[in-house]
Formats: structure tokens, sequence, C-alpha cells
């Protein structure tokens, strides 16, 4: 028995005329009438009952239709979902993202992608520092990571979505929420809310990165891991940030948002992949990121 053999005795079924039916199937009566003598043969049952005028379903015959219909819509479905799959609309993505695209990027991908692919079942991991999406995305627990850069994993494929300004986050009232715009070396003597150090945080060791430049330590008084975190501590008067200026975006009552200058200090925010696992649905997802980026 195969799936023509089934497709046959369907259309005899519902037209109740081997002509029609031959027609519908585009081939000729004869073989028709062959095959689904064959398909009776193999079963050890009669699905029709033929007489000169008219082809009737025997009771058997009924039964029948009813399961093949199911399983040829199955097949059907089957291949029209690999066909969606090869074309990148439909599966299952999970996206990890660090906090300031969290807040920013993350809430207007996720809208648009239930509008642009609403087969693809899209899940988030947000708030997470660079180093722990890498570790997620070798282990498989996401398959595309929204990230600072740099990513030296050669396997891993990866692209620049876009570059943001830096901010200084301060406390609502603090004396250089007077100016319009801060260098980092205004922060010389400020205590300071950091993302955590020690390599574990990209936006960590700029933050050292830039301070050094401008010729001092950081004084930080409180590491954290999460953004809302570090701008809650802001808000709370215990000391002043530097994140990117999506962070912005938060929102959070008791916090000031000023430029650092000079205007070119900025991080960039890459996608990030398994180069061996690259398919059409993270093509159309990093492209719709690209777009929303700019």
């Amino acid at each position: 028995m195969e799936l023509r053999h089934l497709r046959y005795f369907r259309a005899v079924a519902e037209e109740l005329h081997f002509g029609r039916a031959a027609q519908r199937l585009l081939i000729a009566q004869p073989p028709l009438s062959q095959q689904i003598r064959q398909l009776e043969s193999e079963l050890g049952v009669a699905l029709l009952v033929r007489t000169t005028r008219s082809v009737e379903l025997t009771p058997a015959g009924k039964a029948y239709l009813k399961r093949v219909v199911k399983i040829l819509d199955s097949v059907d479905d089957a291949a029209d979902l690999a066909r969606r799959a090869a074309m990148g609309t439909t599966g299952r993505l999970t996206i990890g993202c660090v906090g300031s695209a969290t807040y920013s990027v993350l809430p207007q991908l996720v809208r648009t992608l239930g509008e642009m692919l609403p087969d693809v079942d899209v899940r988030v991991r947000g708030e997470m520092l660079a180093p722990a999406q890498l570790s997620a995305l070798a282990a498989g627990d996401i398959d595309l990571a929204l990230l600072r850069p740099p990513v030296v994993d050669r396997g891993l494929s990866t692209e620049i979505i876009r570059r943001d300004a830096l901010l200084a986050a301060l406390p609502e009232g603090h004396r250089l929420s007077m100016r319009k715009e801060l260098s980092v070396a205004d922060l010389r003597n400020e205590d300071l809310v950091a993302h955590v150090g020690g390599g574990r945080s990209v936006m960590g060791s700029l933050l050292t990165t830039l301070c050094a430049d401008n010729g001092f330590t950081p004084r930080v008084r409180h590491e954290v891991e999460e953004t809302s975190t570090l701008v809650t501590l802001v808000a709370a008067g215990l000391g002043v940030a530097i994140v990117p200026a999506p962070t912005s975006a938060l929102d959070i009552a008791g916090v000031v948002y000023r430029p650092l200058r000079p205007r070119s200090l900025g991080v960039e925010l890459v996608a990030a992949w398994p180069t061996s696992e690259h398919d059409q649905i993270t093509t159309h997802v990093v492209a719709i990121l690209a777009r929303i980026a700019r």
C-alpha cells in the first residue's frame, strides 16, 4: 500500500464516480479502477459497491474514508510544516539579551516577530551578561545572543546590530546633574555603581578601561549583574554609573541621564549564533533586528 492508493480511494469516495475522480487526479480511468481493486485486495474487504450507474461506499469504505482523510491531511500538514521550517517561518527560537537591550530592542523585536513570524515560538532570557550568554550558546540553552563584544569564539557567527552611546546615570539632584553633558574624568571622585568586573561583564571591563584612560581607578562601591538593579541603586543615591543609552528606557524615578563626551564613546550590540546551526529562522530574526535598530 502506498499513499497514492489512499489518494485514489479518497477521490473516488468523495466523487462517487470513477470518471470524475480520474479527471480530478489527472489520470486515466482504467488505471484508477485497477489501483482501487489492488487496495481492496490488500485490505481483504470491499470498500465500494459498483454498478453500471453508480458507485457507493460500503460500511467498511465509510469507516476507512474517515481515517484516510485524517492520514492524508496529516501528510499534507507535515509537508507544509517542513516547507515553512525550511523558509524559517516556523519553529522555536530562544533569545538571550543583555540588560540595556532587554528594555529597548527586545520588546519591539518580540512584537514584530509575533506579527511577521506568528508560527515561530519565541522565548527570551533577559538581563544576561555576555559571558553567560556565550556559555548558554555553547550549551544549546539559547539559540541567539544579543550581547556586547568582543565575541572571539570561531564557532559563532556575528553581526553588529547597532552602536549605543554611553550615558552617565546620576541620582536626581546630584551636583553633576546640573550639567548638560559630562566627561569620564568628571566621575573621578564619585562612588560608582557598576556591572560585575573581573571579566564577568563587558560593561564592567569597559568602565575600568575608560577610567584608566582618564588617569584614575574607578571607586566602585557596588557591583551588580542586572541593569535594573544598577539603575535602582543609582536612584537610591548609592553612586553614579556609566550605562549604554538604551538603559534610559527603564525610566526609573530618581535617576537622570547625561551624555558622556566625547560623543564617540559607545559600545556595540552584537547578535551571535552558532555557525553550525545557522538556519532560516535566525536569518529572518537578525534581519528584523537590524531594521528595528535602524
